[in-house]
């Protein structure tokens, strides 16, 4: 199965849960054992990719600033590319400028997902349950790009995809091991660092920059 395959599921559950104005958005990145795989919540209307006109890639974060400010605090990111995406408001994007952002994610060896493909009009929460039905499609995007650490954003996502009740505050710098179709892989639970958890962006940054040192030391 290609990770592209999965596209058919998120549409349809666009249908069912999303806004009809708008489409899903997928994911992107390294698809082929990324250092890691980063999980955020939903996509909203403010990704420009979302809307119906958009031609190209329809991943994570396009049209937007904030989020770009962690990458680049990770290192993860070029110092043109994140000048440039501070410089764009989000209808200058073209699908030729995201392409060229995420052909960087590429070159970094990360990978970009949400837990819930269904793009809202803006960031009001969703259910559980809407995230639940999403669960199964996250562990299939996991098993095709056999990431080396999956970092969770926030408790309900976090709650969601490691099946128990999951504190940020209690447990950063804590791995979780979790076996998806006979491969074990590792988790951790990180603060949401954009909207209204961007007051917790330099606990999600220093967490995954310390995450990403003891990848360095398991090679």
């Amino acid at each position: 199965m290609e990770i592209e395959d999965l596209n058919i599921e998120y549409d349809k559950l666009q249908k069912k849960y999303g806004a009809p104005e708008l489409d899903s958005i997928y994911n992107g990145g390294c698809t082929e054992n990324p250092e890691l795989c980063f999980v955020f919540m939903n996509p909203t209307g403010r990704n420009i990719a979302s809307t119906k006109t958009w031609k190209g890639i329809k991943s994570p974060w396009i049209g937007t600033k904030n989020i770009w400010d962690l990458f680049y605090s990770l290192d993860l990111v070029e110092e043109n590319i994140y000048q440039e995406i501070k410089k764009k408001k989000g209808s200058e994007w073209t699908p030729e400028f995201a392409e060229f952002v995420y052909e960087d994610v590429k070159k970094h060896k990360y990978f970009i997902t949400n837990l819930g493909k269904c793009t809202q009009i803006d960031a009001r929460p969703l259910p559980d349950s809407v995230y639940k039905e999403y669960l199964e499609l996250l562990k299939k995007e996991i098993e095709i790009i056999k990431p080396k650490v999956i970092i969770l954003f926030g408790n309900q996502v976090s709650s969601i995809v490691l099946e128990e009740t999951i504190s940020v505050s209690k447990c950063r710098r804590k791995e979780f091991k979790r076996t998806i179709n006979g491969q074990e892989y590792s988790f951790y639970s990180v603060f949401y660092p954009v909207g209204n958890g961007r007051f917790n962006i330099d606990k999600a940054i220093e967490d995954i920059k310390w995450i990403k040192e003891e990848i360095k030391c398991k090679i």
